[in-house]
């Protein structure tokens, strides 16, 4: 049995706590590694913490300034060498979903290509396993936190899909912050073979009624998606489901949208205030739909889908108003300008980097740490099919009143 299919089957058969110590047997046997870790990212996405050393005081690495964090950056495995030994730090990642880095320990003349290669299937399995055994435990779950969460952040992180998602026809990338006491902001992801449903949700409140608030929608739009129905129904029974909870005293704004992953046609429902800006050829616009009704706020209200179409290359980025309205020590407010000069600036990280680095210029921008309003940014990078059509844009029609003007972003010197 080669170093891979033992591992494999290491890895089916430990307990979910276990899955690190069974790599670890492998690796010894087969490749006469030492020390071997698994670092997980935190809810922040700015430290790796060691899976390992969850009772002690240990270091945090930066993702930033740290070697296992230029590695969980760049999703490239590199080396280092320690005395006679070469440390290999290699990406933990499912689906384009970044959960850490696993660095590996060997004698130097036991680290060669081949062995690097197979260590590189080998985290990749070793991320299946991590996400399937969260189910059952809480290790890895523990190991993502540096600071206590609120209990409104635990609710909130529970229902989030991942950080990020890549597919032959598209990239995701999503943050919110701050990370630890997030209330209300949230967004969902699903596809199928031939489908994309995507939703971004801007909360009203604070604290634990925010949290309840964006459980209750997501899970109403949930159970609406599952059960098959058209996206202007899946928007109207989950307005319906709020609305019997909350009287209309809460509510809740929501961007749905459908992709149709052959083509790129995408179906709407701007149902609130999340902001949606398209990058297309250098050029940031806002994409600006019918306003319609918050989820929640009345009973029984009718909603309508609208109509735009992605092409490959463009990047869509979703800001909730924590993002857009954010103001700073003297009072101005983020808005357009600083926000497609951002977008501009970015463009060349993937979507999975992306709202990391916008979220931290708004920082500075706001001239302190710490948010009063939760801050989203979801970034989704559109590649299509080889085999869809390559046509013109889309006329005024196809919009459906999907209106698009450019925004004159100020000059900014390259990232």
């Amino acid at each position: 049995m080669n170093v891979y299919e033992e591992a494999e089957r290491a890895l089916r058969t430990a307990p979910a706590p276990g899955l690190l110590d069974a790599i670890r047997g492998v690796l010894a046997r087969h490749c006469r590694a030492g020390a071997v870790d698994l670092l997980m990212a935190d809810y922040s996405l700015t430290v790796l913490l060691s899976v390992s050393a969850l009772a002690a005081a240990t270091e945090h690495l930066s993702i930033d300034n740290s070697p296992q964090g230029r590695v969980f950056g760049a999703q490239e495995p590199a080396h280092e060498q320690r005395g006679a030994d070469t440390v290999v730090h290699l990406p933990v990642t499912v689906r384009g979903d970044r959960l850490g880095v696993l660095s590996v320990t060997l004698p130097t003349d036991a680290c060669s290509p081949a062995v690097r290669t197979e260590l590189v299937d080998i985290a990749e399995m070793l991320a299946h396993a991590v996400t399937v055994a969260e189910r059952d435990t809480d290790l890895y779950l523990r190991a993502r936190r540096k600071d206590r969460l609120t209990l409104a952040a635990e609710m909130q992180w529970q229902l989030l899909p991942g950080h990020a998602c890549r597919r032959e026809e598209y990239a995701i990338g999503a943050q919110l912050e701050p990370a630890y006491a997030v209330h209300g902001d949230n967004f969902d992801w699903s596809a199928t073979a031939d489908r994309l449903t995507l939703t971004v949700t801007d909360g009203m409140g604070e604290g634990i009624d925010a949290a309840l608030l964006s459980n209750l929608t997501i899970n109403a739009l949930r159970n609406a998606r599952r059960a098959g129905i058209p996206l202007a129904d899946q928007a109207a029974l989950a307005d319906q489901a709020v609305h019997a909870r909350h009287r209309g005293d809460a509510y809740l704004s929501v961007l749905l949208l459908d992709f149709e992953l052959a083509t790129g046609r995408v179906q709407v429902i701007d149902a609130g205030s999340p902001r949606l800006l398209l990058l297309r050829e250098g050029t940031v616009s806002p994409i600006d739909f019918d306003a319609q009704l918050p989820l929640g706020m009345f009973e029984e209200t009718d909603y309508r889908a609208q109509e735009f179409r992605v092409r490959p290359g463009d990047r869509l980025v979703f800001v909730s108003d924590g993002v857009h309205a954010v103001a700073s020590p003297a009072g101005e407010a983020y808005g357009d300008r600083a926000l497609a000069r951002a977008i501009s600036a970015t463009r060349l990280l993937p979507p999975a980097e992306m709202p990391r680095a916008v979220l931290r210029e708004l920082t500075g921008h706001r001239g302190r740490p710490i948010p009063d309003d939760d801050a989203l940014i979801v970034c989704l990078d559109w590649y299509g099919r080889p085999t869809a059509p390559d046509g013109p844009p889309p006329d005024d029609a196809e919009r459906t009143r999907a209106h698009v003007s450019p925004i004159r972003a100020a000059p900014q010197a390259p990232r």
